[in-house]
């Protein structure tokens, strides 16, 4: 497909089926964690890569149809010394005030002094997570949403379970300073390969950020290892997935009552 579909066409009704699939996968997800109930506050990572966008764009339109409303907002950590293109600030402002959520993008130092000059994955991913746990102590937020994938927990649990001797993976919904905080998963059941055909189909404004070891980190090394196991079994992924025991990761009803969100 030379030119892409509009992402407005989604925003304006025009959904196909494979779309509203993804877009209720989500929505179940969210509603057997309990991860997003009335009333919350909603903070978006927004990484500006195609995974978080379709988790706005999930979490924006099921809001039409529910019985219930939340606030979302997004915060994008611009790295200062891989900062993305000028014009894509414009692009994914556009796209955030169309799904009809504020969009924050603060630049940040990505190796910050104390690294000291030292640089992984790892740490990375700490600074990232430092800075977005701040600014959500600084306006009162309790959830985070990450754009994080089935794909994504079956690389987590392959790499523990190889590497670390640990039989673990990201968690669907993940407790912080005693509950004060919750990063949450909706996509967790969600294969990588819908949100890459909705890049691939609809103008999102997909930018990735440079990164030193996105082609040689254990991750990016691992992911054809899963695609040959999804060829002996297609459901590979999901098989990984309902290894783990997540039932901890229910979250209390914050509603006063013991009912659960349509799922959708």
């Amino acid at each position: 497909m030379d030119e892409k579909l509009s992402y407005r066409d989604l925003i304006a009704g025009d959904i196909p089926p494979w779309v509203m699939r993804f877009i209720k996968g989500t929505g179940k997800a969210i509603n057997r964690y309990r991860m997003i109930q009335g009333g919350d506050d909603v903070l978006i990572a927004a990484s500006g890569g195609k995974d978080s966008l379709a988790l706005a764009l999930a979490l924006s339109l099921r809001r039409k149809w529910l019985p219930v409303s939340y606030t979302l907002r997004a915060l994008m950590i611009n790295w200062i010394e891989h900062p993305i293109p000028e014009e894509y600030r414009d692009l994914l402002s556009q796209y955030f005030d169309a799904l009809g959520i504020r969009l924050m993008i603060i630049d940040e130092p990505q190796f910050p002094s104390s690294f000291r000059d030292d640089f992984n994955c790892y740490l990375c991913a700490r600074n990232r997570r430092r800075i977005l746990f701040s600014h959500a102590e600084e306006t009162g937020t309790k959830l985070i949403a990450m754009g994080h994938h089935l794909d994504d927990l079956a690389e987590t649990t392959m790499m523990n379970l190889c590497f670390r001797a640990s039989f673990s993976t990201m968690l669907p919904v993940q407790e912080f300073f005693g509950g004060k905080m919750h990063i949450i998963r909706p996509l967790i059941e969600t294969r990588e390969s819908v949100t890459q055909r909705l890049a691939e189909i609809y103008d999102l404004p997909v930018v990735k950020p440079v990164c030193p070891y996105d082609q040689t980190n254990v991750r990016a090394r691992l992911k054809p290892i899963i695609r040959e196991l999804s060829h002996i079994d297609k459901l590979t992924r999901e098989h990984i997935y309902n290894s783990h025991d997540f039932s901890a990761c229910i979250m209390d009803d914050r509603s006063g009552n013991d009912t659960r969100m349509p799922q959708s």
